[in-house]
């Protein structure tokens, strides 16, 4: 019976038959860092790079967005059409009139500049989209604006108001999309930081201060007390509670000592250690953190394609309905309305709302997510997650507690006294088995008589001298090394997959305890919900049949994968996806990383470690299952907004286009032009209110299971 403790791997014997209580293994993890990112595109669908140039794109459209807002002012202000429209008057000077053009001119190449590079670049791919849309709009705005004001067209194409308007709407829209963007890329900048300035080298009997950039594999580096890790190493001398909350999001401290592996940027809490350097720069378990962050954030949202691809369409339908207005008007015989009616369709058909409805909905969503614990890191995953058809949970850490607790005593009525000698046994020990009877003393308020003449055997168990008699803790080689047979209520908890441990008082087997790895209070609404919302919920687990039949039993979960090698997981999740079902993957060790990247969506669970979090595209800084509702809620909430913020901004133009084009003048309705900025203007709020509906959205994980 194999007993596994922090993970799920098979490989890592911690059976209590092998009760041992010196070094023990935490289960050294192969940062093997692959690149997720090569199936994702390195561009977010407006030929801006991902990765740290975020933080200069939202800087810089901040600063041109309040740049342009306040040349905007003037513009529209001085503008004798938008003084026209609103109906109050300007002042009687010469200059006036010249405000607006001028003004407007540096407006369109400044404001405008990133606009039509981008629709630039689109020409050149020939994938017309939301920036060229834009520059079409904001160049037929400025030259037919200009040509009024130069006197060359009708006074009725003044649109230098409508133009600022656009640029400033749209550089709106870019700002808050570059920030959403730029969100998760603080994390990237936090884990930059991790790495300590200096690191202190052993050279001969000597300690010498170098950067860490300057460390060799081989070399052996001093780690003081309350200073962090400068690289990926061996600890070869002293013992430290490590915190290792930064890499793997535990809160809880772990014990590191000789043999054990360390991360760079874990803090050593409370004594020193000297660590063989096993990886330095690139090869460090934190860069490939970053690699991989970096990687999934410069993958482009499928939403952001709908929008463009919405944007491609109406970039046709306007200049067909451009063309068609041209020729009518001018077979017409009024070729003079044929140039104002063309350029008022062009202009109108610019998608003010369209540049803004997805960015604040993905803002939007974003904020919200990361209130409730979840960091949305790849937004492909957030939309892939509303047609999600099955959920496969890790067992240990993610559906359970991660490690093992005292779950019963036999003989019942002596629980207190055998839990009492058999925790002072295990005092001195250090060994996960020891630390959960420990706890489950604690937990019980039970002074503990004081031990001595402590000795561990790694095949039977722990001895020690407790008030004058010898106390035996271990598992079943320590009742055949005295030649006894085991209590009844053994032989049963054996079945159901537990661990076994028996107290031996002078030789005399006296109890027995049941540890197993808890199952979480929050795993069976989960379940229950996942289940109401017609998702079929998978387990994974390395651990034997028997115990994962015991959790899967206990949860009500619709199938099992027990006894799986970690490097296997990833094909159960392929076999599910090739019956044509949406995979969700919820886990938290290295074990399942690749099963986490292979998932059509990866949930990593925050307390997990830095290659899950890497492979994954959502992150819940909770250990709470229940998050994965949270997720699930935000998904089918956010496209909803989406798919209707894009109908109210493609409607406005598909109403609006016509009728501008003057397809009622037979019935004589031409629509103006201050009615169609009216209703772009409308059509934008509209949108922008809509989308802050998103706000009302509580994702608290507790929240999820109330209402089933």
């Amino acid at each position: 019976m194999q007993h596994q403790h922090q993970s799920d791997e098979p490989q890592q014997d911690h059976s209590p038959d092998h009760h041992e209580h010196g070094h023990h293994e935490h289960g050294h993890h192969e940062h093997g860092h692959e690149e997720h990112g090569s199936q994702h595109g390195q561009e977010d669908g407006h030929g801006h790079h991902g990765g740290h140039g975020h933080h200069d794109h939202v800087k810089q459209f901040r600063r041109l967005f309040w740049i342009m807002l306040a040349i905007a002012v003037p513009v529209v202000g001085f503008n004798a059409m938008f003084a026209h429209l609103l109906g109050y008057s300007l002042p009687d000077a010469a200059w006036v009139a010249w405000v607006s053009p001028v003004l407007g001119t540096v407006m369109y190449f400044w404001g405008g500049w990133p606009f039509l590079t981008g629709g630039a670049s689109e020409l050149r791919s020939r994938k017309p989209g939301m920036m060229l849309l834009i520059s079409l709009g904001i160049t037929v705005a400025f030259l037919s604006s200009l040509g009024s004001s130069l006197g060359l067209l009708s006074p009725e194409l003044d649109f230098w108001w409508e133009l600022a308007l656009l640029v400033v709407i749209m550089l709106l829209g870019h700002w808050i999309e570059m920030r959403s963007l730029a969100q998760t890329t603080s994390a990237l900048d936090s884990l930059a930081s991790l790495l300590p300035d200096t690191a202190e080298r052993v050279n001969g009997d000597q300690v010498e201060e170098v950067s860490p950039s300057d460390l060799q594999v081989g070399d052996v580096v001093v780690v003081r007390p309350g200073a962090s890790v400068p690289a990926d190493g061996e600890v070869v001398d002293g013992s430290a509670s490590m915190d290792e909350s930064m890499i793997t999001g535990e809160s809880q401290t772990v014990r590191r000592t000789v043999g054990d592996a360390v991360v760079a940027g874990t803090v050593a809490t409370d004594s020193g250690l000297r660590v063989r350097v096993s990886a330095t720069g690139e090869e460090t378990a934190l860069a490939g953190i970053q690699r991989l962050v970096a990687d999934a954030q410069s993958s482009s949202s499928r939403a952001q394609r709908i929008a463009d691809t919405a944007a491609g369409w109406l970039f046709w339908f306007a200049l067909s309905a451009a063309v068609i207005t041209a020729v009518v008007w001018t077979l017409a015989g009024v070729p003079e309305d044929a140039v104002v009616r063309t350029i008022t369709v062009l202009v109108i058909a610019c998608p003010h709302a369209l540049g803004l409805a997805i960015p604040l909905v993905v803002s939007i969503a974003t904020e919200r997510a990361a209130k409730a614990g979840v960091l949305i890191k790849d937004r492909l995953a957030l939309e892939s997650m509303r047609n999600v058809g099955a959920v496969i949970f890790d067992k240990t850490g993610t559906l359970t507690r991660g490690e093992p607790t005292v779950t019963a005593i036999e003989p019942s009525d002596r629980a207190d006294e055998l839990l009492r000698l058999a925790a002072a046994a295990e005092s001195d020990s250090e060994h996960p088995l020891a630390r959960a009877i420990m706890a489950a003393a604690q937990e019980r308020e039970l002074s503990l008589p004081a031990a001595r003449d402590f000795s561990s055997e790694p095949a039977t168990g722990v001895r020690a001298v407790v008030e004058d008699t010898v106390v035996e803790v271990g598992g079943p080689y320590l009742l055949e090394h005295h030649g006894r047979d085991e209590l009844p209520a053994a032989q049963a908890w054996h079945q159901e997959g537990a661990i076994v441990l028996h107290v031996l008082v002078d030789g005399e087997p006296t109890g027995v305890l049941r540890l197993a790895d808890e199952i979480r209070p929050e795993s069976t609404a989960a379940v229950a919900a996942l289940h109401e919302a017609d998702i079929k919920v998978v387990m994974i687990t390395g651990d034997a049949q028997a115990v994962a039949d015991n959790v899967a039993g206990q949860l009500g979960i619709d199938q099992v994968f027990a006894g799986v090698r970690p490097e296997d997981k990833a094909s159960h999740v392929s076999a599910l996806q090739t019956d044509g079902v949406k995979v969700a993957m919820v886990g938290d060790g290295v074990n399942d990383a690749p099963a986490l990247a292979q998932a059509d969506v990866g949930i990593a669970i925050g307390a997990g470690t830095d290659v899950a979090i890497g492979s994954a595209g959502v992150i819940l800084a909770s250990s709470d299952p229940r998050a994965v509702l949270s997720v699930l809620e935000l998904s089918r909430a956010s496209y909803r907004k989406m798919v209707q913020n894009l109908w109210w901004a493609a409607g406005y133009n598909l109403i609006s286009v016509p009728l501008a084009a003057g397809v009622l003048a037979p019935v004589g309705f031409v629509m103006p032009m201050s009615v169609g900025a009216i209703l772009m203007s409308l059509s934008t709020v509209i949108v922008a209110l809509n989308a802050q509906l998103l706000r009302r959205l509580d994702l608290r994980p507790e929240k999820q299971t109330q209402d089933s």
